[in-house]
């Protein structure tokens, strides 16, 4: 979508993800609810009933999700995250039909995202999270660079990326703006902001992030990569409230609905009827 098609456009694109792996995860993040470093009152679980993971693709799909994201706690892909992975992915593909499904499965070789692509994944999602110059204050067990490489290899294997980060984890301006130039040199093809959700048991105290800030963030954004999908993702609901239908007018095209990895969202049907109110358009496709 060119820069002028996307500011004609009414069309906004719904994504809903599913934590098909929670917990347990063995990298410090100090953001993130999921380390086993920290101890936060969430649901652990090694492998979610694929009956169940099935309800929710086709839950998401009837209400207008053209995106449905597997995600798996843990720093990256092992033969047994691959193989569980990969047989979800072919039982959303048989029994819900078409959708855009998406992995986010940590660090990933080039030789396993091509096991996901032939298992009918079609985009990896891979976080930045932040700057490369920020990133060691919230996490030590691994690097920057090792995300960025992941980032890489999902381009060189044809998979779609999705690669974006989180606001308001202690960073300043000059860190927000090194972030969206490293992403430049990515070029993804949709962008996922997050907003990050304080929790007393995580080391990482920060307050919600400020609105008019947040919004400042999207149209930023925007600004830098006029063409591409820009998704509003965790923390929309703590950090904007009420004003978050804001967010399109800032720059944002798409949004994810129902609830997150650990945290919840709002009610589905509430985020589609405000969408339809503004006078936007649910997108029936990717294109």
């Amino acid at each position: 979508m060119s820069a002028r098609s996307f500011l004609m456009s009414r069309d906004i694109f719904l994504c809903a993800i599913s934590n098909i792996s929670s917990g347990n995860c063995s990298e410090d993040c100090s953001f993130c609810t999921q380390s086993a470093h920290y101890k936060t009152d969430i649901p652990t679980y090694k492998k979610k009933d694929i009956d169940i993971i099935i309800k929710e693709a086709i839950y998401a799909k009837k209400s207008g999700a053209i995106g449905f994201c597997l995600v798996t706690a843990g720093k990256g892909v092992d033969e047994k995250k691959l193989e569980f992975v990969c047989k979800v992915a072919k039982e959303v593909k048989s029994r819900v039909g078409e959708l855009n499904l998406i992995a986010c499965n940590g660090t990933a070789t080039k030789e396993q995202l091509i096991e996901l692509k032939k298992a009918g994944i079609s985009s990896y999602n891979h976080n930045l999270e932040t700057s490369k110059e920020f990133y060691p204050k919230i996490c030590t067990t691994h690097s920057w660079d090792e995300r960025f490489e992941t980032c890489l290899n999902v381009k060189e294997t044809g998979l779609k990326l999705c690669a974006g980060g989180i606001f308001g984890l202690g960073e300043d301006e000059e860190d927000r703006v090194s972030f969206l130039n490293s992403l430049k040199e990515l070029e993804p093809d949709s962008i996922p902001l997050n907003f990050f959700h304080p929790n007393q048991n995580l080391p990482l105290h920060q307050k919600l992030f400020d609105i008019e800030l947040g919004l400042q963030c999207i149209s930023l954004t925007r600004k830098m990569f006029p063409d591409t999908r820009i998704m509003v993702a965790g923390g929309r609901e703590i950090t904007f409230r009420k004003r978050w239908p804001e967010i399109f007018a800032a720059g944002a095209n798409s949004i994810v609905i129902g609830n997150y990895l650990t945290t919840k969202g709002n009610q589905v049907t509430n985020d589609i009827e405000t969408i339809k109110q503004l006078g936007y358009n649910i997108a029936k496709s990717c294109k």
